[in-house]
């Protein structure tokens, strides 16, 4: 869904929008959409601006594989948002890096005649996922001399001390 600045001039537009796994790409952020996602709100043009304001809430199932055992971790989100989108052409410094302001971290930006629903609900997920991708909190994650998932199976591996080339450095912290 395209949301035009020039429709938003006359009226605020609501959304109910539900979105099949595949509608938004993930593939390069390495998750997958695993249920459909829902999205609620609406979107407004602030008075005498060309800012966009997105306000709403979606659901979704995202899957991914765990970052311990490589098995399925599987992470429902429910989370609202409220939004601010300026264009491009209102930054002073195109190209250029600036430093922003505390207030200014929670504007985006958008090119052209509006934006699009998609990329705002695909930006949304993607933050609202985990930075640690686990399948649960207890998972013991993979052998490294065997490979076998050590939730599944209790191997028989000894684990290998530390490397001695690092004592130097620890020695020293424990000084300190």
């Amino acid at each position: 869904m395209f949301l035009s600045v020039k429709e938003l001039e006359i009226h605020q537009v609501s959304f109910e929008e539900t979105l099949e796994p595949g509608k938004i790409d993930f593939t390069e952020s390495g998750v997958r959409q695993a249920k459909p996602l829902r999205a609620v709100g609406t979107a407004v043009l602030v008075s005498h601006t060309d800012e966009i304001r997105v306000q709403g809430g979606l659901e979704v199932e995202m899957e991914t594989e765990c970052d311990r055992c490589l098995g399925l971790a599987r992470f429902p989100l429910a989370l609202k948002f409220d939004l601010f989108y300026e264009p491009v052409s209102n930054c002073d410094s195109l190209g250029e890096e600036v430093a922003v302001g505390a207030d200014e971290v929670e504007i985006g930006f958008y090119a052209g005649d509006g934006l699009e629903l998609e990329d705002v609900l695909r930006e949304q997920v993607l933050l609202a996922l985990p930075m640690q991708r686990i399948c649960r909190d207890d998972c013991k994650g993979i052998c490294p001399d065997c490979g076998s998932d050590r939730n599944e199976v209790a191997c028989s591996c000894e684990a290998h001390p530390a490397d001695d080339r690092w004592r130097a450095l620890k020695n020293m912290s424990r000084s300190l």
